[in-house]
């Protein structure tokens, strides 16, 4: 799967295109200015382009309206082609978010039913009690997401329901050549579901990629044979950061060795979840870290830790962004160009590095050096092994351990590293070091 040797990137189109943060129905082409960053992703060393949700919605594009219509805050279903067009000509692959648990009230077969109650051919799409009423007053009571009634819960059990969005995925596939989909709370999904999307998208384009936003619990139960091929990776997102600020890299390194390491009773051997140090959702990650020095640290793992790597726009230079109680739109702005600085430098080379490297895509994991402060680890396949060197501290630190070989190259400055008599670490550093087999 291509997905599993690529680096991601994240945009929010109605955020990162300046749309009004409700529907106001005026078409604008907004959307071009995706392609206008096709340059930038490119050279950051990403290939492949997450988009968060761009059908016609009510306000933040979970509430879906229509899964057929690009939003008309961003532009029309022409625009977006084109913009993917771009995007494949770069050699981005697309993936778009499949917001498929529930839609927004605005939604064209919720709207029959608030009109024609029960006489409506779509009252079963939705788990409606017509002896009930809701807070809009509609006349009956009907299920919403986590209890936000502006989020129409989908019956996924209703095949009508299942052939319409599968269609749907057939259309964007035919439209604008999409590689791939998010799939909105996937924890939240029918697992009957996810077996026919599985089955139906493989036969519909054999590479197509699905990765599932899941948050807590055994990721098994929505990845692997016949369901999704990816997950988030929240588990590590938490222990990245937090591992940072108490300085405890046993805290992530834990959660590492619980999933990939050695071990049989390992959890997630063999599989390539999707890894983030921030998204459109969580405070950014140069906003949550308190030494600013740990920022191109805290890459240095996201990017040597076994999993996909995803970077969401602007945090690549930086950018700060602080959740807010009943709102993120202070994490999607729109920025007016993408700026490159050192810590973009140290990215690019951390993602091409990634990229060209077995070990770092598809290497087991096994824990070699640990401290409070520092981590090394190494990633392993037949045909290649690296060791990820992390130095957090403000001082110098000489680690003492058998590398396996004398010499090493440095996949991030092409500099040959020696392993006689210790391998000295700067102060804030991390290398990635290529040992030959």
């Amino acid at each position: 799967m291509w997905a599993e040797h690529s680096v991601f990137y994240q945009i929010y189109p109605l955020g990162f295109c300046g749309a009004p943060l409700e529907n106001d129905g005026i078409l604008t082409n907004r959307i071009e200015k995706v392609a206008g960053w096709a340059g930038h992703i490119q050279r950051l060393g990403a290939d492949a382009l997450y988009l968060s949700p761009i059908f016609e919605s009510d306000r933040h594009g979970y509430d879906t309206r229509d899964y057929r219509k690009i939003d008309c805050r961003l532009g029309s279903n022409e625009d977006f082609a084109k913009v993917c067009k771009v995007l494949h000509d770069h050699g981005i692959r697309v993936v778009l978010d499949g917001v498929f648990n529930h839609v927004g009230r605005g939604f064209w077969a919720f709207r029959d039913v608030q009109e024609k109650k029960w006489n409506s051919p779509y009252k079963d799409w939705f788990h409606i009690n017509f002896d009930g009423n809701s807070g809009y007053n509609d006349g009956f009571w009907y299920e919403g997401w986590e209890g936000h009634f502006e989020l129409v819960k989908l019956n996924l059990r209703n095949p009508a329901v299942v052939d319409y969005l599968l269609d749907c995925v057939r259309f964007w596939v035919e439209t604008f050549g999409i590689d791939g989909l998010r799939l909105d709370v996937a924890y939240c999904l029918d697992k009957d579901f996810l077996y026919r999307l599985r089955q139906f998208t493989e036969e519909l384009k054999p590479d197509f990629f699905l990765v599932g936003e899941t948050l807590h619990g055994d990721y098994n139960q929505w990845t692997g044979d016949g369901l999704l091929h990816s997950c988030t990776n929240y588990e590590c997102y938490k222990g990245l950061y937090s591992s940072f600020n108490s300085m405890n890299m046993f805290e992530i390194i834990h959660s590492l060795k619980r999933q990939f390491g050695p071990e049989n009773w390992t959890l997630y051997k063999g599989k390539h979840l999707l890894c983030f140090v921030d998204n459109h959702d969580v405070t950014r990650v140069a906003s949550i870290l308190q030494n600013p020095n740990h920022l191109p640290l805290i890459y240095g793992l996201l990017f040597g830790m076994p999993g996909i790597p995803c970077l969401y726009y602007g945090s690549e230079w930086g950018a700060l962004g602080e959740k807010a109680r009943g709102s993120d739109d202070a994490l999607r702005p729109a920025f007016a160009q993408p700026e490159w600085t050192t810590l973009t430098d140290q990215i690019a080379a951390m993602a091409k590095a990634h990229r060209e490297s077995d070990a770092l895509c598809n290497g087991d994991f096994k824990d070699v050096v640990l401290t409070n402060h520092q981590t090394i680890f190494q990633r392993s396949t037949d045909r290649e092994r690296v060791l990820v060197a992390i130095n957090a501290s403000d001082a110098p630190y000489t680690a003492h351990f058998d590398a396996g070989c004398g010499q090493a190259v440095d996949l991030l400055t092409g500099k040959l590293h020696d392993f006689g008599g210790g391998s000295e670490l700067p102060p804030y550093s991390v290398a990635f070091w290529k040992c030959e087999r």
